[in-house]
């Protein structure tokens, strides 16, 4: 299994604390999106962008 594919669970599980409801929805929509995706890495760049803004 490529490294680039593993998730640090322990930090996934911190943002999943923080967010509410309906962030927390929209969040489980981009993983799924990400899941189903053939391109995880830009995407998964593209969200840690956004996180650090």
């Amino acid at each position: 299994m490529n490294n680039n594919n593993n998730i640090d669970v322990g930090s996934l599980m911190k943002m999943l604390a923080k967010m509410d409801k309906k962030d927390l929805a929209n969040g489980m929509n981009q993983l799924n999106t990400i899941l189903k995706s053939n391109d995880k890495d830009k995407i998964l760049n593209d969200l840690k962008k956004n996180l650090n803004k």
